[in-house]
């Protein structure tokens, strides 16, 4: 795992998980993800519209700061909806992403449009609590699992009905993932380390990937050429986030970015 800002998220993480536990017994949470409503078809909304948006619902990011000050959640998603986009990633965390539970839960009600709980999972009781919560998909960070882990979570994570995006930086990663047969696999196109974004991340690893598994191009995507130069590397999925967040109308930016 890379050190800096993301070894801080993950050890807060671990902290806020137990606290949780505390707060809301694991049995109760069970209990609640039985009960939700049935998952959406995250996977299949990506497998059968080209592009593919995956709109992003955040108001800060450790990188960027406050990206979002007027923010309605209910508005963003309803304009997220209106734009065109294929499905939403909605953040939870709340201290460095300033986002919420309720966030997700409200988005995903107003919009009908399938969910993915965008937050950084370590523990079992993260993946029932997302689907307690409406998630129809959760992210799941090679960079911060150990191989059994991300084996075991991506398995919990079917059992109760939800897809896995399964979040790659390079090849060791990647070949952890493809070892799991997946069907989405997200490419971050962001440095953990120093942050920076490079689209190059994402040509260089699609081409080891089977053309049966969507890729996620990830991080970095602001402009039309950025979205052309992806497409001519046989990428047809964008997990877009600050492009659209920083535009008075995020579906108006959607609808700018990919016509």
């Amino acid at each position: 795992m890379s050190g800096g800002i993301l070894a801080e998220i993950v050890a807060h993480k671990r902290r806020e998980v137990e606290a949780r536990r505390a707060l809301r017994p694991m049995r109760e949470v069970d209990r609640r993800a039985i009960a939700a409503p049935p998952a959406r078809a995250f996977a299949q909304a990506l497998d059968s519209t080209q592009p593919a948006v995956i709109a992003e619902i955040k108001q800060a990011s450790p990188s960027a700061g406050v990206i979002r000050s007027d923010f309605n959640v209910q508005a963003i998603a309803n304009s997220y909806q209106a734009g065109g986009a294929t499905c939403l990633s909605v953040l939870t965390d709340e201290r460095f992403f300033r986002g919420a539970d309720w966030h997700l839960s409200l988005a995903r009600e107003v919009s009908g449009l399938p969910a993915l709980r965008k937050d950084f999972l370590l523990d079992v009781y993260q993946v029932f609590e997302s689907r307690a919560l409406g998630a129809d998909c959760v992210l799941l960070i090679a960079a911060i699992l150990e191989p059994e882990r991300l084996a075991s979570l991506a398995k919990v994570a079917g059992d109760l009905g939800m897809d896995v995006l399964f979040e790659v930086h390079d090849q060791a990663e990647l070949d952890t993932v493809l070892a799991l047969r997946p069907k989405l696999v997200g490419v971050n196109n962001r440095d953990l380390r120093t942050f920076d974004t490079r689209l190059e991340k994402t040509i260089a690893l699609r081409s080891r990937i089977p053309d049966d598994v969507t890729v996620v191009a990830e991080s970095g995507i602001r402009t039309r050429d950025d979205v052309t130069r992806l497409q001519a590397a046989n990428v047809r999925a964008f997990l877009v986030g600050t492009a659209f967040m920083r535009r008075p109308s995020p579906g108006e930016a959607l609808r700018d970015l990919f016509g």
